[in-house]
């Protein structure tokens, strides 16, 4: 790793000793009625927020401003409420209580605009409590593992106090201040606030793997906050050439670098570096990070900046939601009416993203709550904000899957959604959307089929053309895809499949392609990639006759596609399935003139039997 040589100036608290104060004299010089912004997330300036709550009955009416605190509040105590007042962009869990009481504030901004308040004076600041690094040789003290918002409060408030501590790490990037722009010094020695990520429970890391699905080699990545975004890092080590551009990031990403994944060449901005405003993490993170010149940080007014993250091509925003509604509404900062988190920079880097060449915007959440209510609703709980729009909203991601939603239409959406929500609720999420007037009556009949076969059933061929196949479970969202296929049918292949000619397909046939239990039933669909999703160019399935255990098969294969093996792969691949399933065999009905699918069934590698009656000929097959 690259490290920088920049070294403190040893001497600096003599150099500077008119500036130079302890936390109790700094903290004098703060007077009633101000407004005091405090330093984010682990470089919460303890000592200064341990005196200044010290001092509270000598500060009336004061106004406490941040963006995200680590550790302890104690100023949050509601004993304290007439001398402190907290106002808070974004709700972390020390501040969480008094806010919902309503003895607090919170301020809904997308992170982006924070600094603009403070500059413009739009939210004029008093007092800016910070920390950083002893001032280097040249007078620059680092903002460390926090610039974020800070730099700007620092930049723009009346009176800056700053805790001064060595064991702060030395950030590259945008993240230096002048010693003369800081008013009062106040040294100490401790360690600085540590964040020990939880770990992911079964439910977080299946919803890393689906999300890690949808990020290719040479995509730039954003994790947002939350236990989500940081367990898909473990499904990123075999990726080639990722990117990081990252409002935070925590300890997981040290070993993503170091598993040789993330090496930011193909980043269009601050190519090979990894880019964020702040990070929380252990002394392991702050060690790694400390003078290495691989990791930048910026000032949050550049690292969420849309335009700027908007540069990236295959940009990648993976960030999570309390809530979302059969529409695609997006709630992630209130229960209801109880404020629980924030905006953050969700907005900010779903919109970069979505404007990034063949960029993700994703959102994350489980599919039920703590106690098992579905976080997928047909209308967002009494008192929910909304945070991304229907408008803006791409792919939702739960542990049952991907739902992608641009450029649906609502009745689309809601099946999408229905299909990644937990398989108690889909029935009653169904009843809802179609009294909703969202889909229509007649999806009432496909009952609990709306469902995501299983994952492990993907598979791929590679024709001999070098053309690439993708196999999978039919999923309730390839009505338009299974429309299109078999309108583009011939009357011959129609007449072949159907045994009988048809003009047109109502919807309920449809339906019944898509609309499948996975268990009874099984429809395996090959897909080639389109510019926006996936065209269907085969279908193969069976059906169980439970008294005898046999299933009937059948296939269609698009026109321009037949005779090139498909056929014949989805027969094993459906035999193979099936055998896994305990069943007997398969049957099958094929009509006199269809040479070409006899003769997959012919080749079949197993016990093969056929009849003819009345021009159809019926195979049987079974299974050793």
């Amino acid at each position: 790793m690259a490290e920088s040589t920049v070294k403190y100036d040893l001497n600096w608290q003599t150099e500077y000793q008119e500036m130079v104060m302890s936390p109790e004299e700094a903290v004098a010089e703060i007077h009633p009625g101000k407004r005091v912004f405090i330093g984010t997330g682990c470089a919460q300036p303890v000592q200064l927020v341990k005196a200044l709550t010290a001092r509270a009955n000598k500060l009336p009416d004061t106004e406490i401003v941040h963006l995200l605190t680590h550790g302890e509040a104690p100023y949050a105590d509601k004993a304290l409420a007439a001398s402190f007042r907290i106002n808070s962009f974004f709700i972390a869990e020390n501040v969480r209580d008094i806010i919902q009481e309503g003895l607090g504030d919170y301020t809904p901004l997308f992170l982006s605009d924070i600094p603009r308040l403070f500059s413009t004076g739009q939210l004029p600041l008093d007092v800016a409590l910070i920390q950083v690094t002893p001032p280097d040789e040249r007078g620059m003290c680092s903002l460390g593992v926090s610039v974020d918002v800070v730099k700007s409060a620092a930049e723009n408030a009346v009176l800056v106090i700053a805790q001064v501590n060595p064991r702060m790490p030395r950030t590259m990037g945008d993240s230096c201040l002048h010693v003369h722009d800081l008013d009062i010094l106040v040294p100490v020695d401790e360690p600085i606030l540590e964040f020990q990520a939880p770990e992911p429970d079964e439910v977080t890391r299946q919803i890393g793997e689906n999300i890690a699905a949808l990020i290719d080699d040479g995509s730039t990545v954003e994790f947002g906050i939350g236990r989500i975004p940081q367990a898909v890092a473990e499904f990123l080590k075999h990726k080639r050439d990722l990117g990081i551009h990252t409002e935070m990031f925590s300890d997981t990403m040290v070993d993503l670098v170091e598993s040789g994944a993330v090496t930011g060449r193909r980043k269009a901005v601050d190519r090979g570096r990894v880019t964020a405003s702040f990070c929380m993490g252990t002394r392991r993170l702050y060690d790694y990070i400390d003078g290495n010149e691989t990791f930048t940080f910026f000032p949050t007014e550049y690292v969420n900046d849309p335009f700027v993250i908007s540069k990236h091509p295959k940009m990648v925003a993976i960030n999570v939601a309390l809530e979302v509604d059969l529409t695609g509404q997006v709630c992630s900062d209130s229960l209801g009416t109880r404020f629980y988190s924030g905006i953050g920079g969700q907005v900010d880097f779903n919109r970069g993203a979505s404007r990034s060449q063949n960029g993700r915007a994703i959102i994350a959440l489980p599919s039920t709550t703590h106690d098992g209510k579905s976080r997928i609703s047909a209308q967002l709980s009494p008192g929910a904000g909304v945070v991304t729009t229907r408008g803006d909203v791409h792919y939702v991601v739960t542990e049952y899957g991907v739902a992608y939603l641009h450029g649906k239409s609502v009745q689309e959406r809601a099946v999408a959604l229905i299909a990644i929500s937990h398989p108690d609720h889909r029935e009653h999420l169904l009843r809802e959307a179609i009294a909703a007037k969202y889909v229509r009556p007649e999806m009432q009949e496909v009952g609990g089929k709306v469902s995501v076969g299983p994952p492990e059933l993907k598979t791929s061929l590679l024709l001999s053309d070098g053309t690439q196949i993708n196999f999978r479970p039919v999923h309730p969202t390839d009505m338009p895809g299974m429309k299109d296929l078999l309108y583009t049918l011939s009357q011959e292949t129609i007449y072949y499949r159907f045994m009988a000619p048809m003009k047109q397909f109502p919807q309920e046939k449809i339906q019944n392609f898509v609309y499948i239990d996975h268990r009874s039933e099984v429809a395996i669909v090959g897909t080639l990639p389109e510019a926006h999703g996936e065209q269907i160019i085969a279908v193969g399935r069976y059906f169980l006759n439970p008294k005898t255990n046999r299933a009937e098969v059948a296939f269609v294969v698009r026109d321009v596609w037949q005779n090139r093996g498909i056929g014949t792969f989805l027969l094993k691949y459906l035999s193979g399935i099936a055998k896994r399933h305990g069943i007997s065999g398969f049957t099958a009905e094929v009509l006199r003139e269809n040479k070409a699918m006899q003769a997959v069934f012919n080749r079949a590698s197993c016990e093969v039997s056929s009849k003819l009656r009345e021009n159809v000929y019926s195979y049987t097959l079974n299974f050793a």
